[in-house]
């Protein structure tokens, strides 16, 4: 629809950096009436209410009485009591600090000291460079290490595709966001552009995988995903039409391809300016056609008014997290798609168990006054179309993206590829919701690594067709002195045969989570970003928190009692208790025989994260009072020598998102060490370690969301180009 917005207000003076600690906009009334309060963790209700829909706020959806995490990780607790003398080192993971009352005193009262620098000298190289880890901070400002510097790559309205308008708060049109960088970036991914032709092979001759995140290349393609919209810091009071903000941020929503090259400083990226030479410049928007493969389409249950075919669909929503594939596509996450359908004539009562399970109420945001397809009442089948792994080549701006249904329909937070040792690609997923599971695909082909066109056609087709797992984990006690657990990857389909019980192929992918239930696999506390480590072979996954446990509805017991952790209400405040698991975890699991393609894995819980005052906290054994407070990881990756870098969403210790760089292996494996933080409301998304380890990218998704936060009268103005907030992508590198 084409908008016009009306005639707009003045805007306002802008806000410096150093004046922005105390915003003096003019205040008006959100856009979006939201409540306000305490949140789960450091949330605020905007990022809650926009992002999720106040998922945390609603039962989980999975009622089912299967083995929870939390058991298995008691299990190791006490198991690590045992083997390490409990508290008696302070390292020791120990049981008692995972219950009420375990912790008082002084020693719960400051955080620990930041580790203290090392004597090696200062290095561009970000995976060994010795640097002062960040300390926590409420700076509305990114802040790096001192030596180090940062610039923004790309922010929010930034042109994109050539012919785009310059952006304007004040004249924001659907038209123009479909041409300019989206709202909310989280996912970034950067793939090299080949010196001549396009569209070669990434993964190399001899089957390297991922070898040019370690080359040199000097132009590259960045690929971002746009996760959400935040109505009342986009739009100006009185400027738009109720429609014409609904039909907005709907264009906001997607994916942005964007050329970038190297720029004067080592490390340091910037776009082409020059949109016409920028060839692969692409925006992926509402109305973009994605194309249905796999098993599951053209079933019934995908068809709509619009598409009686089931096979294409209009835009991708709620894109969270992401992987780059070894043959150089990008594969993206449709996560909290359910918040985006309205049934003003009530649900349709076949889905009613499948709705209830993926968490779709009927109760949107609106958008079915846009566009009738969001009308869940007339059009049932819509939302079955969205929470899918979604790929894209972004070598290929002509090309049709797809929705993957062999690798299953939940609340993708990513997909993460790594070529087996039989030559299978494997995909790694988790499903981003309180109680819910870890998954993973093997393919049914090989992985083609000539590095041709030929051979990247072959490897498109990888996806399509395989067989789908669920994890269930085991604890193994404390008699193998090994590991912490064991682990089985349960079969759920293949792309001709379906092992459950009951269900039909197609049943399995659209309705995976059911299905999954079925099997009794390991309910765990809010699986997001699940990535192999190609150094070590291990598989990483973060999982981010679980703010009911301990409540009624998730109950501690004897064999299960993580029931609360140790919070800090600000900055620089004591330690106190909070229900439920607010810190997080990162698990560690190695592939068992088979390797990634095998069925069999040990597990490990690497971090119990929070801060190392508090007693339950774990950092892989090593030395608590060396190491940065973490809490809430989201989103990991890997720097060349295997290191891992976890960003951050949610932190509960009063200090603001980051990025943290965590060593796997060796004397220092565990040693958790801040190199980012983030601005004032926001998270740390989609952090990539590339360039041979001198740029780290990653993107600030929602500076300034807060419950009282509008366009006019902003918590945050970062990066301080205009008078408020805008999501921006960011590399990070050594100062000249």
């Amino acid at each position: 629809m084409t908008t016009t917005p009306t005639t707009p207000v003045s805007p306002i003076s802008p806000i410096s950096p150093t004046a922005a600690d105390a915003p003096t906009a003019r205040r008006s009334l959100p856009l979006v009436p939201v409540p306000s309060g305490t949140r789960h963790g450091s949330r605020s209700y905007a990022t809650c209410f926009f992002r999720c829909g106040l998922a945390c706020d609603h039962p989980e959806p999975n009622q089912t009485g299967h083995g929870h995490v939390q058991d298995e990780i008691v299990k190791a607790v006490a198991r690590r009591s045992v083997l390490k003398g409990a508290a008696t080192t302070s390292g020791a993971l120990v049981l008692g600090g995972l219950t009420a009352g375990a912790l008082g005193g002084a020693a719960a009262a400051a955080p620990a000291a930041p580790a203290a620098p090392s004597a090696k000298p200062m290095s561009g190289d970000l995976a060994r460079a010795a640097f002062s880890p960040v300390g926590p901070n409420k700076r509305d400002a990114v802040t790096v290490p001192r030596g180090f510097d940062h610039s923004v790559v790309i922010s929010w309205g930034d042109r994109v595709v050539a012919g785009a308008p310059r952006f304007d708060a004040y004249a924001q049109t659907p038209q123009a966001a479909k041409t300019q960088f989206g709202y909310n970036c989280d996912y970034v991914g950067v793939l090299p552009l080949p010196a001549k032709g396009k569209g070669k092979g990434k993964g190399g001759k001899g089957g390297t995988q991922y070898g040019y995140l370690a080359r040199d290349f000097d132009q590259a393609l960045l690929v971002v995903n746009h996760e959400y919209t935040d109505e009342n810091l986009m739009f100006p009071t009185g400027v738009y039409t109720a429609d014409q903000v609904k039909a907005i941020a709907m264009a906001s929503h997607g994916m942005s391809v964007v050329q970038i090259k190297r720029a004067k400083v080592d490390g340091d990226w910037l776009p082409v300016s020059d949109l016409r030479r920028a060839r692969y410049n692409r925006r992926l928007h509402i109305d973009t056609t994605f194309v249905v493969d796999g098993p599951a389409a053209g079933d019934e249950r995908l068809r709509t008014t619009a598409d009686p075919t089931g096979t294409k669909v209009l835009g991708t929503l709620n894109n969270c997290a992401g992987g780059t594939t070894p043959w150089g596509t990008v594969l993206s996450g449709e996560e909290n798609f359910n918040q985006y359908f309205d049934a003003p004539d009530g649900l349709d009562e076949r889905y009613t168990a499948q709705y209830a399970r993926y968490g779709i109420s009927g109760k949107g945001k609106g958008w079915n006054t846009v566009d009738p397809r969001f009308d869940l009442s007339a059009e049932p089948h819509e939302p079955h179309r969205f929470g899918w792994i979604v790929e894209v080549d972004p070598f290929d701006p002509d090309s049709a993206p797809r929705k993957h249904t062999m690798l299953g329909r939940f609340k993708h937070e990513g997909a993460n590829v790594v070529i087996a040792e039989n030559g299978r690609a494997v995909a790694y997923m988790g499903d981003d919701e309180r109680g819910d599971y870890l998954y993973k695909f093997v393919s049914a082909g090989t992985f083609d690594d000539a590095g041709s066109e030929r051979a990247k056609r072959r490897n498109l087709r990888l996806l399509s067709a395989g067989t789908l797992y669920v994890a269930r984990l085991t604890g193994d006690g404390a008699e193998d002195g090994v590991s912490d657990g064991t682990g089985e990857w349960i079969p759920l389909c293949s792309d001709t045969e379906s092992f459950v019980e009951g269900m039909s192929v197609a049943d399995v992918l659209l309705f995976t989570r059911l299905a999954a239930d079925k099997v009794a696999p390991t309910r765990m506390d809010r699986p997001e970003d699940v990535e192999p480590n190609l150094v070590n072979g291990k598989v990483y996954a973060a999982l981010t928190n679980n703010s009911n446990r301990g409540t009624a509805a998730l109950p501690t017991d004897e064999p299960n009692p993580v029931g609360s952790s140790m919070v800090r209400a600000s900055l620089g405040a004591p330690l106190t208790q909070a229900s439920g698991n607010r810190n997080g975890y990162v698990l560690e699991m190695t592939p068992g025989r088979g390797g990634h393609a095998g069925t069999t894995f040990t597990w490990d819980l690497m971090l119990v994260c929070g801060d190392p005052a508090a007693q339950e906290t774990y950092f892989a054994g090593f030395d608590k009072s060396q190491v940065s407070p973490i809490s809430c990881p989201d989103n990991v990756t890997f720097s060349d020598d295997g290191s891992l870098w976890i960003s951050t969403d949610g932190n509960v210790l009063g200090s603001n998102d980051g990025v943290f760089r965590v060593p796997t292996t060796g004397p220092d494996r565990g040693k958790v060490e801040q190199f980012v933080t983030v601005p004032r409301g926001a998270e740390a998304c989609g952090p990539l370690v590339t360039d041979r380890n001198r740029s780290l990218f990653f993107a600030v998704q929602h500076p300034g969301e807060a419950d009282t936060a509008t366009f006019e009268a902003p918590q945050s103005t970062w990066p301080h180009t205009d008078d408020f907030p805008r999501p921006s992508v960011v590399v990070a590198f050594r100062r000249a």
